[in-house]
């Protein structure tokens, strides 16, 4: 087992598809695996303990929340954190190939990038690969930095993302995390990884309503961090 690897997955009444995640994980890849339940009402969380994560608490619904809360009970040891969703989206064996570039000095952060050929079809819709063109575009144009996707399957160094004051609460997270570590000069990377159809129904992809609110959070924190001091942001 590896002492240094943490796992935060958010969930919201994934019931269906945790303890899928969580038997899919490689063997002793990580010490703490920390499941943060942000308000579901039906078995995601005693599934979850049933498949031997910690499950945490949040009940102030938001994905950044949720994170929040996640990275609230990161133990001492750890040094790398990986975010994952609890949909079944991601193939958990890409965790892999994520946490090498910062076990190898080579990164800060790394973006899960969902490109290529292990991308399904139909496990993007076409209104999140427009948003994630144009805010992507966005990023690139003003902050100079390559970048294609913000998939929120990633991995950081510890003392970066406690560097970086996160505080989004709800959609903005992913974003705020590379529009920051951008801004402050860490070494940001992205791996191609695999991406599948979720199980059950998204709570912002799926609805039109959602979908705009985060779209329109996500491109405006993009602008406003942009526009910030490093040092205030």
């Amino acid at each position: 087992m590896n002492p240094s690897i943490s796992l935060i997955i958010p969930v919201l009444n994934e019931a269906q598809s945790i303890g899928l995640v969580l038997a899919s994980l490689p063997a002793g890849m990580f010490d703490q695996v920390l499941v943060v339940d942000n308000g579901s009402t039906d078995r995601t969380s005693s599934v979850a303990a049933a498949h031997g994560a910690t499950v945490v608490s949040e009940p102030a619904r938001g994905y950044g929340r949720a994170c929040l809360a996640g990275v609230a009970r990161l133990s001492p040891s750890c040094r790398t954190v990986v975010f994952m969703d609890g949909d079944a989206s991601d193939d958990p064996t890409d965790v892999v190939h994520l946490v090498e570039p910062i076990s190898l000095g080579q990164a800060d952060l790394v973006i899960g990038a969902r490109r290529g050929p292990r991308v399904q079809a139909g496990a993007l819709l076409p209104h999140q690969r427009w948003g994630n063109r144009l805010a992507t575009w966005l990023i690139r144009t003003l902050y100079r930095a390559p970048c294609t996707d913000l998939g929120p399957f990633r991995a950081v160094d510890k003392e970066a993302l406690l560097s970086l004051n996160m505080h989004e609460p709800t959609f903005g997270w992913t974003v705020e995390m590379q529009a920051k570590a951008l801004r402050r000069g860490l070494r940001v990377v992205e791996v191609p990884v695999a991406y599948r159809p979720r199980i059950g129904t998204s709570k912002i992809s799926g609805n039109f309503k959602n979908s705009l609110i985060a779209g329109a959070t996500i491109l405006w924190k993009i602008v406003r961090l942009r526009l910030t001091r490093p040092d205030a942001a």
